[in-house]
């Protein structure tokens, strides 16, 4: 985004889960960059401070952990967005443990965080912006438990907008298609995944974190006051390829 802010959210209070890296990161960095107050989490209990997107707070959270889950919502007194970013999986994969921690873990923190965000003065209502992923509509050989766990959340945002826009808080999903991180790097750096990943892409090339902070931050807006339980797509053309 090349340091101007796309949106204004002066004065908004925002917790981004996994904000230290990555996709997280970047958003993180995009609502400090509007004005927001931006709190980010991690999984250790302290971070380097240079893991930390200057001007914002850290807390640790575990999200298979509800002890953990709570203790986070405890610490906070006044919140209008939630950005879900947070998840993850491993090689090889434990299933329970994948849809534990980015499907029930989500479900759980969102749910802790309602009170604050029914509560929000921000324009447009309390918001929760959930990074689901391509693996939720495409299925996934390596990692089921992980691509599960997606689909899931963008069933979870279609519920959750219906039962809480009475409340005056929307939800959303956002869909990433490839993109480079610290996370994906070495299949963006493999010779042969890298490039052809990049050719299905009608833009041509892979994503970065701000690719994903933009969407992320309309649906978080007022200008998207009237938008709730959709997903936003942001795959550079992955998802429309022919093949």
């Amino acid at each position: 985004m090349k340091g101007e802010a796309m949106f204004d959210f002066t004065g908004s209070h925002v917790l981004v889960t996994g904000g230290s890296s990555g996709i997280g990161a970047g958003i993180a960095t995009a609502f400090l960059q509007a004005g927001a107050r931006v709190i980010i989490t991690g999984t250790r209990d302290t971070v380097e401070p240079e893991l930390i997107p200057p001007g914002a707070d850290y807390l640790p959270l575990r999200l298979h952990d509800r002890d953990s889950i709570h203790a986070l919502a405890r610490e906070l007194d006044k919140l209008d967005i939630l950005v879900n970013n947070a998840g993850g999986t491993a090689v090889p994969e434990d299933f329970d443990a994948a849809i534990d921690a980015n499907l029930k873990g989500v479900h759980a923190l969102t749910t802790a965080c309602l009170p604050l965000l029914a509560q929000s003065d921000h324009d447009g209502g309390g918001a929760v912006v959930t990074i689901a992923s391509m693996m939720a509509i495409f299925g996934n050989s390596i990692f089921p438990g992980y691509s599960a766990a997606k689909a899931g959340l963008l069933l979870l945002t279609k519920s959750l907008a219906q039962q809480w826009g009475a409340k005056g808080v929307r939800i959303n999903a956002v869909a990433p298609g490839p993109v480079r991180t610290r996370m994906t790097e070495r299949y963006a750096d493999d010779p042969a995944y890298g490039p052809a990943t990049a050719q299905r892409m009608a833009l041509g090339r892979w994503g970065t974190p701000e690719d994903i902070a933009g969407p992320t931050l309309f649906l978080a807006s007022s200008a998207a006051r009237f938008i709730t339980g959709e997903c936003l797509v942001a795959s550079g053309g992955y998802m429309i390829a022919e093949a």
